[in-house]
């Protein structure tokens, strides 16, 4: 009850929340994980302990958001706690130079009001005036206009009245009251806290000495942080990962107490016994926030039609004219299309009355616009996705670009008539033009009512234990040896209780002692929320300003980087609508390459709509399993399916993308082995054989699943897209009651009951892992598109590509090597021919773009395009230098060791070593221009300066070195390429590495070591490149250890142990049992030094090169020298022995006068 001594605002109105007279005390304010930079506590487990202390209402208080108010709202509600909405504001502090130091105000929804005004405070903050990353709230907008329904908290110790009169600014302290007062008529009130910090009670007497004297009402809070007081040092280690900070730091922001856990009625009432009308107060907050008129059903904006026409009219009247252009495609033979014209009206009429009676014809209006206007401005879009591709009437508007009564896709797996529910297009988009699809919708309806989707990133089990690790100070190896431990699937969640019933290892390593902190922490804080991002394709389009539903948010101020507050599950439930507007790579290489296309025949226009579906050369290219970078269809697993299934039509490719993923990929066996007659097709009933026939009796399809419901059991669409997801969700009582249903809708089209049961069976366990047909359809035509230009269009297709992953080496190579199987000849840049770009000169070449090398910008290259556009082709390193004023030391080095200097000069030594010769003459230059310069000719014109110095040429091994660091791989050659001829005398291709306990031999490159700390102690998987493969040297404990010196990075090694099959390639892995250098093998095969004098040469100037390398004692190897005089050949053996190294083998190799050097075996 509240004491008599208590201020009061009046009595508080009734609410639908209203709250039982016997609560004496509510928590107002927690900081929930969603304040991002500070609080760990949970909403579910807050709302228990509140339950369980008997409270009856809660208050929520993040920093500058409501990430987390609608959740808390909806849970909280559903627990039977009144939820209170509110938010700590910053407030900027205008002070100069206290800029830094932000004042605090807490303001909470009185009514829906108050949330509209809440939401428009937050969102000018955070996109008018952020500082250091914070939004914050000017303190001339609290107006009584822009702070309707808005209960404000003066803030505690950082408000700013409290931080006024802590620096005895009495008369600033009462402008401010007066002012906050004014704005908050009657719902303002003075903040006092008790949480242990250094001036809460100073504050709390400047508080109460204020309250006597204005006549405003105190109230008690308690800034919670974390839930129980043991989670102190938890919640400090969550601080510091947000802030940068090591927890041990003596000079780290130490802001909160041991003090903010949950405390209880009885523990607040303690605190405050001096005050007890200040806990009343909280009651009465309480009582007077009703919030309601949040949570909405689904609005859309309102669609723009012609004068007269309503929104069903209108899409009737598009739809039927989309479909007759759709049919003069499909059918240019008019019969044929009379004939058909009437199958399609039937569907169509159906969908639109359907539409039209969901109340749905503004949504798909609202796609096509957009996804129209796309298609008109040049941003490629896909033919579908997901189950839209279903609908005729998305195919009549342009929506989708698939036949779904071709390809037997059905409408009610997309909106089903029994089920009322938002329907869902995903659209892809051009990945590198999406951007202005979703300016074109700004336009359209509004900045205001446009806007992107957060999303929250939680502390996955690996991140939190490097982020504790890194807190606590701990060595990054040790932590990150626990870190990789914790397994990693696809589309699972590994959490670290989940981990360590999966990997052994990792449960043993983290009950360690040294580990047992850390762990301690990890397990607290894993599943926070720790960072915020932008939803990939998300976007909400309004029907009127964002802010009437919900606050937004923006990283950095930009506002094509607004987003909601709220994330894709919350936003349906304020009536946003989520359009998605994904971004497919695939779809930017296809316009690329329809460039290029058309930039080789001028005058024409490639129309990948017109491809088409069965051409042969495309249906090989799939047989051969000869894939790479064809959409969906390029791992190799999926080639290998390929070649064994044979597909001869795209239906087989539709099926095999479906059946490709875990679970359904068990039946592709059975699929191949019926399609070719090896295994028997049988149907339990004859009314299945034409759903079925097309995936040989298998079910493949959610939607074979439906249509068997409609056939045997009577369903109709709708109800068995309802059977579909309850199979799917596999809900036991609801199973029971639909196989009831089921077995007595067979009955009575004549099935038995055991085979109607057998038959529910066999759905049920399809429609576990059935694959949706439609996404398969769509997504298998995207795959068809970029196999045919692979084998029509080759040169222009792998430069589309390699446009895409300039950046990425691995996906370059994999490319390059693709391309030349392909018969296309790829050139390496060019500084007189590239662009940035790739370039593609004809039907079977493809030149590299200087956009391609690492570290070479885009700027300096515009500037190189330009000069070379205005003023000619470059001479050397030298013009270039001196042309191109933006050019660079670094710049110049890459282009060097990139080759594209090489049609003038091929010695890249050379041109390295003259760099900075070339630099400097270059500034000299530059220096001169405008002035009568020293390097003028005789007719005014600047001359050249060129001042080459002598530097050794590089021989293959840095030549390839240094050009794999220009582009993430090697292109002209390979490092291996020196020693192919030579490994043939003592080692065994790849490919002839068989599963075998006989010792083998092979040779290579290697190209990375990675080691693994196993229970046998630690092991290396090293991959060991030919040139033209690579494979995977396991080296175990013990002989990791004897040879761990000799594992590095390029270095040619030669490995001899067993083959062995690796279980989850299907291929061959070595084993190594021995280790040696190349020099080692030389000695130990007897190889002899082989030099060849040039004709007429002097003998004795080879000797002071052979006497770098020579060597006393018996180790080396011989040397012979040929000598060619007048056609008469002599041999001449020395005496001595020498070293059997690259680098002895390179200097003769690189002097004048020797004609070829070479280790002979």
């Amino acid at each position: 009850m509240l004491s008599s001594g208590a201020f009061l605002y009046g009595n508080a109105p009734a609410c639908p929340h209203a709250l039982a007279m016997s609560a004496n005390f509510v928590h107002l304010r927690f900081h929930s994980e969603y304040s991002i930079q500070d609080g760990i506590v949970r909403l579910d487990p807050i709302l228990e302990e509140v339950m369980e202390q008997g409270g009856v209402a809660l208050g929520i208080t993040d920093s500058m958001n409501l990430f987390g108010a609608l959740r808390f709202y909806s849970h909280a509600i559903a627990d039977g706690i009144k939820p209170i909405v509110g938010c700590d504001l910053w407030i900027t502090n205008a002070v100069h130079g206290k800029r830094d130091n932000p004042y605090r105000l807490t303001v909470y929804c009185q009514n829906h009001e108050g949330y509209l005004s809440l939401c428009e405070l937050l969102s000018r903050g955070w996109m008018e005036n952020q500082y250091l990353g914070r939004g914050e709230v000017r303190l001339e907008w609290l107006t009584p206009e822009n702070c309707k329904g808005l209960i404000c908290l003066s803030g505690g110790a950082q408000g700013v009245i409290e931080q006024h009169l802590l620096e005895d600014k009495k008369d600033e302290a009462q402008a401010a009251l007066e002012q906050l007062r004014a704005a908050f008529p009657g719902r303002f009130y003075l903040e006092v806290q008790r949480a242990g910090r250094k001036n809460d009670e100073a504050v709390v007497a400047h508080i109460a000495e204020l309250s006597v004297e204005t006549g405003l009402p105190m109230v008690a809070t308690h800034p919670v942080q974390f839930l129980h007081r043991e989670d102190f040092n938890a919640h400090e280690v969550r601080c510091c990962i947000a802030g940068g900070y090591v927890l041990a730091d003596p000079h780290r922001p130490k802001l909160y107490t041991e003090e903010q856990y949950l405390k209880t009625e009885e523990e607040m009432r303690a605190l405050f016994a001096d005050i007890p009308q200040a806990i009343d107060n909280t009651v009465v907050i309480a009582q007077r926030c009703n919030l309601d008129g949040v949570l909405q059903k689904p609005q859309l904006p309102l669609f723009p039609t012609p004068e007269g026409v309503s929104l069903d009219e209108y899409m009737v009247q598009l739809s039927h004219e989309g479909l007759e252009r759709r049919l003069e495609f499909l059918y240019p033979d008019k019969a044929e299309r009379d004939a058909r014209r009437p199958e399609y009206i039937e569907r169509l009429d159906y969908e639109l009355k359907t539409i039209s009676s969901m109340k749905f014809p503004g949504y798909f209006l609202i796609v096509q616009d957009f996804i129209n206007w796309s298609k008109r401005n040049g941003v490629a879009v896909g033919p579908g996705r997901g189950s839209g591709a279903g609908s005729l009437v998305a195919y009549a508007l342009g929506i989708t670009d698939l036949d779904p009564l071709h390809y037997g896709l059905l409408f009610e797996r997309f909106l089903n008539p029994e089920r009322v529910s938002m329907p869902d297009f995903d659209v892809d988009f051009c990945q590198h033009n999406r951007d202005r699809t979703i300016e074109y919708v700004k336009r359209t309806y509004g900045v205001d009512a446009v806007s992107q989707i957060v999303t929250f990133g939680a502390m996955g089990a690996k991140a939190v234990v490097r982020d504790v690790g890194r807190v606590l100070n701990m060595n990054y190896k040790k932590v990150d040896e626990l870190a990789k431990l914790i397994p990693q699937k696809p589309g699972l969640d590994v959490t670290l209780a989940k981990a360590a019933e999966m990997e052994p290892a990792f449960k043993e390593m983290a009950e360690r002692e040294d580990y047992v902190e850390l762990m301690s922490y990890a397990q607290k804080l894993e599943g926070l929320t720790r960072n915020l991002g932008m939803h990939a394709g998300g976007v909400l389009i309004a029907p009127s300003k964002l802010t009437d539903f919900c606050p937004l948010y923006n990283a950095d101020g930009k506002p094509e980087n607004t987003v909601s507050q709220f994330d894709k599950k919350d936003i349906e439930n304020v009536g946003l609508v989520k359009f998605d507007f994904l971004g497919l790579t695939t779809l930017t290489i296809l316009t690329k390459a329809a460039e290029y296309i058309d930039r080789l025949n001028p005058g024409t226009k490639f129309d990948l709509s017109r491809i088409p579906t069965d051409d042969k050369k495309t249906l090989e290219l799939f047989q051969q399993g000869n894939t790479g970078a064809v959409f969906q269809f390029e791992s190799d697993g999926m080639r290998e399916q390929l070649r064994q299934a044979k597909p001869d039509c795209l239906e087989d490719l539709v099926a095999l993308n479906a059946l490709y993923r875990p679970g359904p990929m068990d039946q592709i066996p059975h699929f191949i082995d019926r399609k070719f007659g090896r295994e028997k097709v049988e149907y339990l009933d004859p009314r299945m054989e034409p759903i079925l026939r097309e995936t040989y009796g298998i079910m493949v399809y959610q939607e074979q699943v439906m249509l068997v419901a409609r056939a045997i059991g009577g369903y109709s669409l709708g109800g068995a897209d309802l059977l579909r997801r309850a199979m799917g969700k596999k809900n036991v009582e609801e199973m029971k009651r639909q196989r009831a249903v089921f077995i007595q809708g067979a009955a009575e089209r004549g099935v038995t009951a055991e085979t109607a049961t057998e038959i529910f069976d066999l759905m049920e366990k399809f429609a576990g892992y059935g694959f949706n047909k439609s996404h398969a359809a769509a997504y298998s035509y995207v795959a068809w598109q970029t196999a045919y230009l692979k084998v029509h269009h080759t040169a222009c297709f792998i430069a589309g590509n390699m446009c895409l992953v300039m950046n990425q080496g691995e996906k370059m190579r994999e490319l390059v090597e693709d391309a030349r199987e392909m018969g296309v000849t790829v050139l390496q840049p060019d500084i007189n021919i590239s662009e940035w770009f790739f370039t593609v000169p004809d039907e079977k070449t493809v030149r590299f773009g200087l956009g391609a090398i690492k570290g070479v910008g885009q700027n300096i290259v515009e500037d190189l395009l330009h000069e070379r556009l205005l003023n000619g082709p470059f001479l050397d390193i030298f013009d270039v230098a001196a042309r191109v004023h933006s050019m660079n030391r670094k710049v110049l080095e890459q282009l060097i060791k990139a080759g594209a200097f090489d049609s003038l000069d091929k010695d890249r030594g050379k041109l390295f070593g003259n760099v900075e010769n070339a630099i400097q003459a270059g500034q000299a230059v530059a220096a001169s221009i405008g002035q009568a310069s020293l390097f003028a000719d005789e007719n005014g014109e600047d001359e050249r300066i060129v001042n080459w110095k002598k530097a050794e040429r590089w021989d293959d091994r840095t030549l390839y070195t240094l050009e794999r660091d220009a582009f993430g791989f090697c292109l002209t050659g390979d490092m291996f390429d020196s020693y192919r001829v030579e490994a043939r005398n003592f080692a065994i291709p790849f490919k002839d590495v068989r599963d075998s306990r006989e010792q083998q031999t092979i040779a290579g490159i290697v190209q990375s070591v990675r080691t693994i700390a196993g229970k046998r102690g630690t092991f290396a998987v090293v991959a060991l490149s030919d040139g033209q493969t690579t494979m995977d040297v396991l080296v175990f404990a013990k002989a990791y250890e004897n040879y761990k010196n000799l594992l590095k990075p390029d270095e040619m090694l030669i490995f001899t142990g067993k083959g062995r099959k690796d279980e989850r390639s299907g291929g061959v892995s070595f084993v190594c049992d021995r280790v040696i250098t190349i020099e080692e093998m030389r000695v130990q095969k007897g190889a002899t030094l082989m030099i060849e004098i040039a004709e007429g040469q002097d003998l004795g100037a080879i000797r002071d090169v052979l006497r770098t390398g020579q060597i006393d004692d018996n180790g080396g190897v011989p040397c012979e020298i040929s000598i060619c005089s007048k056609g008469v050949k002599a041999e001449l053996g020395l005496r001595k022995r020498y070293v059997p190294t690259d680098k002895l083998l390179n200097l003769i190799r690189n002097s004048d006068l020797v004609k070829t050097a070479k280790f002979l075996y």
